[in-house]
């Protein structure tokens, strides 16, 4: 039985992350923990309540005692998962039909091998534990805490942004109870959009895109703002609104942290992760900061940041760690955190301007292309490409370890992977001349098909 994505569990409440599955993978959880205990959280989904409550018992069956901290971001959860473990009933950015749950332990989202353990678990389908075993609960508060550390955390960075406005949409998600009240005391002029907890999402949907964020972007490009901020259900995730009200390409927002994360940090080997399809303008900045770039799956962010360090020795230290939209603020926390990015984000504008942070990011024209490519095929297509695109760009450099990605001296470049979820094969690339880059490297694939 396989329930884990590449974020946690998610799916239709109806038919996938019902409240049995909810029963089951909390007892799993308890019984793979040894008991322990167990921060619950969820988003404004409808269908939260009642999906916490069958995990609550789950895990308290199972030997586990819960700690209720009620609606909160899941980069919330994570906090009130320190030194314990935790789990947040959350759809992310998915539509309101659905809901899912995400396991953390002691900040840091469960990785694959204790994912299997849940796995494994649930599909035994044990009992109970002994009747004199269950777990108690209680409940707690815990947004208030979470939000002052990201204030104090932010105000490392950056000039105090008195008199920046800014323009928040939340989209009716948990976005509401966090990041407008961190950006006012840090002492931001905010205008919140859609910052009602609303989990049938009336406002917009709930994933933060350049067509969801219409309103968004018309209200900062007809106002008088300085940067407009947007994220998901849950505020993990985070966009970024100039004030032409023009979305900013999401890996130039994580260059412009990344180098200003290894210029900050005193270690001898300053490393930043990222993913497969990360634009080259992120090691550029990287590489000027002083610092280097180490490459992780999709989702593997943790892994990534855990095999950074194995590998280095002790001067090497994890200054940042982002995919796109996603970042890990490892001096905050171990865990995915939109809304410290906002906070970070909102005081560096206020020191350099959002025009200065972008000034010195090359942004180079970047597309994504999916090929048809049936799933039974895109094993024989991925190892053949390994052979003929970098035979195709011999001065280029090669890595092969998630995909295959080609990048040559001038910083343009061309990912190949298999999508995980559809049947296709993605083409990423980003050059001066990126249609032409994008023509010649698909020639290439489609000689394969």
């Amino acid at each position: 039985m396989e329930l884990f994505g590449t974020a946690g569990i998610r799916g239709d409440v109806r038919e996938r992350v019902t409240p049995a599955l909810a029963l089951s993978v909390g007892r799993a959880a308890a019984a793979e923990a040894g008991g322990g205990e167990f921060a619950v959280g969820r988003d404004g989904r409808e269908t939260g309540r009642a999906l916490a409550d069958a995990l609550a018992a789950g895990l308290q069956s199972g030997g586990a005692r819960v700690v209720r901290v009620g609606q909160v971001p899941t980069p919330g959860l994570a906090y009130a998962s320190r030194g314990r473990r935790g789990v947040v009933v959350t759809a992310s950015h998915n539509p309101p039909t659905d809901n899912g749950l995400k396991l953390f332990r002691d900040g840091t989202e469960y990785d694959r091998e204790a994912e299997r353990a849940v796995e494994e678990r649930a599909a035994a389908d044990d009992p109970p534990a002994a009747w004199d075993a269950f777990g108690d609960s209680e409940r707690a508060e815990v947004l208030a805490d979470y939000r002052a550390a990201v204030a104090a955390y932010a105000r490392g960075f950056g000039a105090d942004p008195d008199g920046l406005r800014v323009a928040v949409d939340c989209g009716t998600g948990m976005a509401s109870v966090a990041t407008p009240q961190v950006l006012r005391t840090l002492g931001a002029d905010v205008v919140a959009l859609n910052a009602q907890v609303d989990g049938h999402f009336p406002g917009r949907e709930s994933k933060p895109t350049a067509e969801s964020l219409a309103d968004l972007r018309a209200f900062v490009r007809d106002g008088d703002f300085d940067l407009g901020i947007g994220h998901d259900g849950d505020a993990d995730r985070i966009v970024v609104v100039d004030a032409e009200g023009e979305v900013v390409h999401e890996d130039t927002v994580v260059a412009v942290l990344a180098e200003r994360f290894v210029a900050a940090s005193a270690a001898a080997d300053p490393v930043v992760v990222t993913t497969p399809n990360a634009s080259a303008r992120i090691d550029e900045r990287v590489r000027a900061a002083g610092g280097r770039v180490e490459r992780v799956r999709l989702g593997a962010l943790h892994e990534g940041m855990a095999t950074a360090l194995d590998d280095g020795d002790d001067g090497t230290e994890v200054a940042f760690a982002a995919e796109p939209w996603k970042h890990i603020h490892p001096e905050h926390g171990p865990w995915i955190d939109g809304v410290a990015s906002a906070a970070v984000l909102t005081r560096l504008a206020a020191d350099e301007g959002l025009d200065g942070l972008r000034a010195p990011v090359t942004e180079r024209p970047y597309r994504k292309v999916s090929i048809p490519c049936p799933d039974g095929e895109k094993a024989r297509v991925m190892a053949a490409v390994a052979d003929s695109l970098p035979a195709e760009f011999p001065d280029a450099a090669v890595d092969t370890e998630y995909g295959v990605r080609i990048e040559r001296a001038d910083a343009s470049w061309v990912l190949v992977r298999p999508s995980g979820t559809e049947p296709y094969v993605r083409l990423y690339a980003e050059a001066d001349d990126v249609d032409a880059l994008v023509e010649r490297a698909r020639t290439v694939i489609e000689a394969e098909l």
